[in-house]
């Protein structure tokens, strides 16, 4: 069939015959939400057409036989065939030829934004793909997916973060909000792992986690100024391998405060009894303890941050406690992860 006649059109095509996309973008699919719309399918059928490729491929016996390559419509390809479609209605783009990978990967990328089914980490290494395999800039990514220059260089800086934490923003555990003070910590590993861990196991917000951040980001300033007393910082040392827990020290002029991290009433009996003894602490005991504690039930002894929700929990994901404006105004802010925007 000429292309004139095909291109553009809506065919009904076999689901046999239609290839996945290698350059789907999306690399985690919710199997609950593929049968919810495997569901929806059945009753209301495809509402909106799948995007696809058409392909002559010769067979060894002389003959031609047609394959099509999918361009977007992954979820709605997995559900049809989930509620035993044969058949889907695709539009064939005639002007993607069969090697213009970039254009593929571009389409995908773009129809996942406008759906918002992207989640931060799958967004952020389509983007990193742009870059790397097709030279484009940020700028000219951003061109073509409809977003400032600042939202593309702040989304891939997403992926300077450790896997377990990439893992955790994958899954839902954490969110995106939720990197910037983890991104601020990332010249200390040892701090921002701490940090990771309180974000899941206390379920601190993003002001809770930005709040710990600063502080941090501000000993660590205080700490280099010659003006500030060396023993108050070597004493802060101390009661945090002694606690087992965070310690910060707060001197004025006459006298000062000492703030303590605890998880429970248990860790206040905890620290009463080593301040009693000399036993001294891992700095991240309190903090290991609640976690053990909580593995018990929700967590893989394989997989110690793989955090499976609990039933009947008030709360199972930190919550971005951050009002929409600034949510919005942060994408499009120039170096997002400077100590300068944290008011220091």
């Amino acid at each position: 069939m000429p292309p004139q006649l095909y291109g553009d059109s809506i065919f009904w095509i076999d689901i046999g015959k239609i290839k996945p996309n290698p350059y789907q973008p999306r690399r985690e699919f919710d199997d609950a939400r593929l049968k919810d719309l495997a569901e929806s399918i059945r009753m209301y059928g495809i509402l909106q057409p799948l995007v696809v490729t058409r392909n002559e491929v010769y067979k060894e016996d002389g003959g031609l036989s047609v394959e099509y390559e999918l361009i977007s419509g992954e979820r709605r390809l997995r559900a049809s065939k989930i509620a035993g479609l044969s058949q889907v209605p695709a539009l064939i783009r005639t002007s993607i030829g069969e090697d213009d990978a970039r254009v593929k990967l571009e389409l995908a990328i773009i129809e996942n934004l406008q759906r918002e089914d992207l989640n931060a980490v799958d967004r952020a290494r389509s983007f990193d793909r742009l870059a790397k395999e097709f030279g484009l800039k940020h700028i000219q990514i951003a061109e073509k997916v409809g977003k400032s220059r600042e939202y593309v260089s702040n989304t891939m800086r997403i992926l300077l973060l450790p896997d377990e934490i990439l893992t955790a923003l994958g899954e839902g555990k954490i969110s995106e909000g939720h990197t910037r003070p983890l991104l601020m910590l990332a010249d200390h590993p040892e701090e921002q792992t701490t940090l990771f861990k309180e974000i899941i196991f206390k379920k601190l917000t993003v002001r809770e986690a930005e709040a710990i951040a600063r502080r941090i980001a501000y000993d660590r300033v205080r700490k280099k100024e010659r003006a500030y007393d060396p023993a108050i910082v070597e004493l802060e040392e101390k009661f945090k391998e002694s606690l087992g827990t965070r310690v910060k020290i707060e001197q004025k002029d006459e006298g000062g405060k000492i703030l303590i991290d605890f998880f429970s009433a248990d860790d206040l009996r905890f620290i009463l009894g080593l301040m009693n003894s000399n036993t001294q602490r891992d700095p991240n005991a309190m903090l290991n303890s609640h976690i053990a504690q909580s593995a018990s039930s929700t967590i893989s002894q394989a997989t110690p941050l793989d955090i499976a929700p609990v039933e009947g929990s008030e709360t199972e994901t930190p919550v971005d406690d951050r009002p929409k404006e600034e949510k919005v105004q942060d994408e499009n802010t120039e170096d997002l992860y400077s100590v300068k925007n944290f008011g220091i």
